[in-house]
C-alpha cells in the first residue's frame, strides 16, 4: 500500500509561522518559537512534505524540528514561489494566503527534500560567510582610509583596520582548525587542493556550500553554481546563452579559481587561450574556465583521486 504525501505550506516571519495543511485545510498561525513549533510538528506524520521559502536565520528553529521529527522538507526560492503564484493567478499576497500556494506549489512542483545538514559542513558554512562578512568591511574601511583628507581620521581607520585583520586571522585559524579536525573535510580539502588554482578560500566556499560534488552529474552541478548557460530563443531568434541563479558565493570563488589557473596551469591557459583567440569575450572565458574546473572537481571527488590522476565526464 502507497501511503499519499500530505502537502504542507508554511509562510515564515520573524515573529509567527503562518500553516496551511492540505490534509484539513484550515489555516493556522503560531509563534515562531522552538515550543510552538514543535507542538506543531509532533501532529505530522514522516508522510508530510513542508515547503517554505529560505528566509535565513528565521526558518532555524523550524529546520531543526522538523529534522529531529523526520519529517521531509524543502526550502525554495521566493522568486519561484512568487512565479508559481503568479503562473496560478494568485495575485493578492497576505501570509495565509502565501501558506496555501506554498503547500500548492509542494503538490505540483514536487522540489526535492532537503538533504540532513552535516554539523561540521555548517559551522563551516557560518564561519565562511562571517569571513566574506570581515572582508568587505576592511575592504570598505581601506578605501574610505584612502579618501580621508584629514591624519587624525586616517588613523582611526587605520585602528579599526588592524581589528579586522586580527579577526580575519582568528577566523581563519578556525576554519583550518575545523577542516584538520574532521577527517572527511580534510580529506576533501586535499583532493581539491590538489586542482590548480583552487586556493583555500575557493576550497573552504565548496566545502561548505557544495556538498552535490561528487554526487549528481556535471550538467546539474553547473546549473547548482550557477555556471550553467541558458538558452534565450524564440521563433527564429537566436540570443545570447546566458547563465542565471544559482549559489552566488561558489561562483564568486571558482571565477577566482579561473583566474588563477588560466595563469598557472597549461591546460586551463590553453583552453582560455583557445577561447580567447575564437573571439569570446575575456569574461565568458573565464566563466568557461570555471565551468570546466567544476566538472573536473566533480569528477575528483566522484572518483576520490587527485587531480592529474582523474578523467572528467
Amino acid at each position: 500500500m502507497i501511503i499519499a504525501l500530505r502537502y504542507v505550506g508554511i509562510d515564515i516571519s520573524k515573529k509567527h509561522l503562518d500553516i496551511f495543511d492540505e490534509a484539513d485545510g484550515v489555516p493556522r498561525r503560531i509563534a515562531n518559537a522552538a515550543q510552538a513549533i514543535t507542538q506543531q510538528v509532533s501532529r505530522w506524520q514522516c508522510d508530510a512534505l513542508v515547503v517554505f521559502e529560505a528566509t535565513g536565520i528565521y526558518d532555524l528553529a523550524l529546520r531543526e524540528a522538523l529534522r529531529q521529527a523526520g519529517i521531509q522538507f524543502a526550502r525554495i526560492n521566493p522568486a519561484r514561489a512568487r512565479d508559481f503564484a503568479r503562473a496560478s493567478g494568485l495575485l493578492a499576497k497576505t501570509d495565509p494566503i502565501d501558506a496555501r500556494m506554498l503547500a500548492a506549489f509542494a503538490r505540483a512542483m514536487q522540489p526535492a527534500p532537503e538533504q540532513v545538514a552535516d554539523p561540521a559542513r555548517g559551522a563551516l558554512a557560518r564561519l565562511a560567510k562571517r569571513r566574506d562578512q570581515l572582508v568587505l568591511m576592511r575592504a570598505q574601511e581601506k578605501n574610505r582610509r584612502s579618501e580621508a583628507d584629514d591624519r587624525a581620521m586616517a588613523e582611526r581607520i587605520g585602528r579599526l583596520i588592524e581589528v579586522l585583520d586580527s579577526e580575519i586571522a582568528e577566523i581563519e585559524a578556525d576554519i583550518s582548525a575545523l577542516i584538520k579536525a574532521e577527517a572527511q573535510i580534510a580529506d576533501d580539502a586535499k583532493l581539491m587542493r590538489s586542482l590548480p588554482g583552487v586556493g583555500p578560500v575557493a576550497c573552504m566556499q565548496l566545502i561548505a556550500q557544495m556538498p552535490e560534488l561528487g554526487r549528481v552529474g556535471p550538467k546539474q552541478l553547473a546549473a547548482l553554481a550557477g555556471l550553467a548557460p541558458f538558452n534565450v530563443d524564440s521563433g527564429t531568434f537566436r540570443g545570447k546563452r546566458k547563465i542565471a541563479g544559482g549559489r552566488k558565493r561558489v561562483r564568486d570563488a571558482l571565477y577566482m579559481a579561473a583566474l588563477n589557473a588560466v595563469r598557472r596551469a597549461d591546460p586551463f591557459k590553453a583552453f582560455y587561450a583557445r577561447l580567447r583567440q575564437a573571439g569570446k569575450p575575456a569574461k565568458l572565458a573565464l566563466v568557461a574556465v570555471a565551468r570546466k574546473l567544476l566538472t573536473v572537481l566533480n569528477a575528483m571527488m566522484r572518483d576520490r583521486k587527485p587531480y592529474l590522476q582523474t578523467k572528467p565526464t
